[in-house]
Formats: C-alpha cells, sequence, structure tokens
C-alpha cells in the first residue's frame, strides 16, 4: 500500500517534530471530495464532512475552503464547524440520544437540524411548531457495515426512529404542525455494498408521501475505504448511477425536486492521515520477534476496540529483508497492533509508519498511563505545517484542582 507522501518527507517530518505524530495530508482529502463529487454528479447532491472522524480545526477549514460543508454530532461540533467559518446553512446537526436544550442550543445557531426521536421531536414541536424546518432520522432496519460496533441502522440499533412507528411519527408531526423537511438514515460505517445505499434510498422512497414538504432525502454516511492492501474502496461512480436509475423510476420523479446529503467522514481523511512512530525495543518470544513502538491504544485504540487492521510500512528499512513480527505499544494493557505481521527488517529506532489513520485516531485518543497526546502536521502544498502540539506536563494537571 503506498503512501500519498514519500518516505523521505516522513522522516524529516519525525526529525523535526518527534514521534509519535499523526500526519495529515491535504491534496489527498481533496481528492477523495472530488471523487464523490463527480460520482454523483448525476444527482442534486451535497456533501457534509462527517467531522467527528477528525475534528482539528485547520483541518475543517481546508475542508470548508475545498468548498465541502459540515456534519455534527455534538453541540461542540457544531461550535467548531461555525469557529472554523462554515456558514450555519452548511452545517447539519444529528442529534442522538441528547437533552433537548442542546437541540434548542443548535437551532439558536440556525443550523440543519436532524432529530432521532419520537421524545425531542414532540418537544421540538411543542416549542418550534411549523416556525423551523427540520429533519428526522429514520432506523431503516437494514444490516450493514464491517463490525457490529459501527452498525448502526439494524433492529437493534440505538439510532433513529424505527420505521415501524410511523403511524406515531405523523402523529407528532401532525398535532404540532412541524415542518419535516428532511429524511434521514445512515446504516453503518465500512459499507461495500453498493446495494445497501439503493435499498436506504427505497426506505425513504416510502416513507415520502407522509411528508408532503419534504425536500430532502439523506442517506448519511459509511463509504467503504481499503484498509488492506488487497481491498478496494467502494464504488462510489456506482453508487451515483444506481440513485439516478431509482429517482428516475419513481412515480414521483417527475413531480417533485429532492436534493440529496451524504456525511462521508472516513472516505474524505482516512487515507490522508498516519500515525508516524519509533520502535523502542525488540524482543524474542516463543519464536515470534515483538516490535514495542513510542505509542499505543491511547493515541490509536481501533485495533483493540475494532480488530481493526492498519497497514505498517518500514520506513526506515524499506528494502530490508521481510520478517514476521508482532508489533505492540506502550502501553500497560494489551495493545497489539499486528499479531503477525510482514514488515521489512525492523531494527530499534527505526521508523514505522501505521496508514488510514486519519478517520477516529487522533481523534479517539486519551492520556491512559498519564501519557501525552501526540502532535498533528498537516502537509498541504508540500509544506508540513504543525497543527497541534505535543502535549507536555502541565496539559496532565491543566484541568486538575490542587
Amino acid at each position: 500500500m503506498q503512501s500519498s507522501l514519500p518516505n523521505e518527507q516522513f522522516l524529516q517530518i519525525a526529525k523535526e517534530f518527534g514521534t509519535p505524530v499523526y500526519v495529515y495530508h491535504a491534496e489527498k482529502i481533496k481528492t477523495q471530495y472530488e471523487k464523490l463529487v463527480n460520482a454523483f454528479s448525476v444527482l442534486d447532491t451535497k456533501f457534509f464532512y462527517a467531522c467527528k472522524a477528525l475534528t482539528n480545526i485547520n483541518v475543517l477549514r481546508y475542508i470548508k475552503s475545498i468548498g465541502c460543508n459540515i456534519d455534527c454530532s455534538s453541540i461542540n461540533e457544531v461550535k467548531l464547524a461555525l469557529h472554523a467559518g462554515f456558514e450555519p446553512r452548511n452545517v447539519l446537526y444529528t442529534s442522538n440520544g441528547i437533552a433537548f436544550d442542546e437541540i434548542e442550543e443548535a437551532v439558536s445557531y440556525g443550523v440543519n437540524v436532524n432529530i432521532d426521536s419520537l421524545s425531542n421531536l414532540e418537544k421540538f414541536g411543542k416549542k418550534f411548531g411549523h416556525n423551523y424546518p427540520v429533519g428526522i432520522r429514520i432506523r431503516p432496519n437494514i444490516m450493514a457495515g464491517g463490525n457490529i460496533k459501527i452498525s448502526t441502522g439494524h433492529s437493534k440499533s440505538k439510532f433513529g426512529i424505527p420505521v415501524e412507528q410511523l403511524d406515531e411519527l405523523k402523529r407528532i408531526v401532525k398535532e404540532n404542525n412541524i415542518h419535516i423537511r428532511t429524511l434521514h438514515l445512515h446504516t453503518g460505517s465500512e459499507i461495500k455494498e453498493v446495494d445497501v445505499f439503493i435499498k436506504g434510498m427505497e426506505v425513504l422512497f416510502e416513507l415520502m408521501p407522509h411528508f408532503p414538504e419534504l425536500e430532502v432525502l439523506d442517506l448519511g454516511g459509511g463509504f467503504k475505504v481499503p484498509y488492506h492492501p488487497h481491498e478496494k474502496e467502494i464504488d462510489v461512480v456506482a453508487i451515483g448511477a444506481g440513485l439516478k436509475k431509482a429517482f428516475d423510476e419513481h412515480p414521483t420523479a417527475d413531480h417533485k425536486k429532492l436534493q440529496v446529503w451524504f456525511e462521508p467522514g472516513k472516505f474524505l481523511v482516512c487515507e490522508a492521515g498516519y500515525l508516524l512512530t519509533q520502535v523502542n525495543v525488540l524482543k524474542a518470544n516463543n519464536g515470534v520477534t515483538i516490535a514495542g513502538v513510542n505509542t499505543g491504544l491511547n493515541h490509536l485504540i481501533r485495533p483493540m476496540m475494532y480488530d481493526a487492521y492498519h497497514h505498517i510500512t518500514n520506513i526506515s528499512n524499506p528494502a530490508g529483508a521481510e520478517q514476521h513480527y508482532m508489533v505492540t505499544g506502550y502501553i500497560c494493557e494489551t495493545d497489539t497492533f499486528a499479531d503477525d505481521r510482514l514488515l521489512n527488517e525492523v531494527r530499534e529506532g527505526d521508523c514505522l509508519l501505521f496508514h488510514n489513520a486519519g478517520a477516529y485516531g487522533f481523534e479517539m485518543s486519551s492520556n491512559y498511563n498519564s501519557r501525552y497526546k501526540p502532535a498533528e502536521v498537516l502537509v498541504k502544498d508540500g509544506g508540513a505545517q504543525l497543527i497541534r502540539k505535543r502535549e507536555e506536563w502541565d496539559d496532565l494537571l491543566k484541568n486538575q484542582v490542587i
């Protein structure tokens, strides 16, 4: 798996900013965004970057600069989006099991709002009536995604209003005269089957007649990205063509102009991000060589949390003879990144590069074992810029009352 930046640049970044360090390649983000824009040009489509994947303010500003909108999962993400310069009309807030006052605050900012429970929808109707167009998140009872922990549309999921509660939903909308502008669903992450999006659209088509003021059908995100070298990303061109066909064949196609929204997160930033580490120690263990690196699940939790695969390359010795290694972290808990991985010969002091680390890498990091969070660097127009300082001793004590 080739990185989008040369090894020499990573080694220079390691020398200048130290390790571990997260590195993001701006132009790769732009390439991913342009893939989506081109693939869905057959429809009236808007894209909102699901910023829960990576919220560094510099990344948000860059994503705004290339013309993408932004999707938020909390009120603080909404505030970050506005702070980054996004116009409220280009911000989407999709609530999930939150107190109603957070929805009220989102409305006060004038952003687009999706509501995912009958309870909050009724409160919304009593407070705002028909005055504020709103979206509702539907649970379509579709199983999709690469791992049950990141599948959100199935029948046991906490997300959205179940389709079988349609009658109660309609009652609340009618009694409170709520302006439903958007029907939203999101089935999960790591979706590789094109049919999942077509099935989702069919669910929304069935619901359309019940909401006459509808303007937007929102299919969420979850586009598959390749983690293993042999994998391919989902065919977004095929999705665009399939959805266009579904629209053309739907009875209301000639009577109602609907916009389609997506919220790609991982698809935009995953392959643009890398975690650069250094090998601390080599240990022989029952015929296996352990390469212990200067990071752990406190910086990249996905392998331990989701059994996620991250491709690893030895950029210090790319021509070395290949051998099998177990790559582990420095946390006082099992934090195995790779169990039996073929790598070019690893030596103490070598730099290992973790690929596909742009999404849910730094964003899910912690100070476990009182370790510092790493620095973040953005490579743009060929130059490397520090966009978050590495934490220091004072940061561990910052909010403690002493």
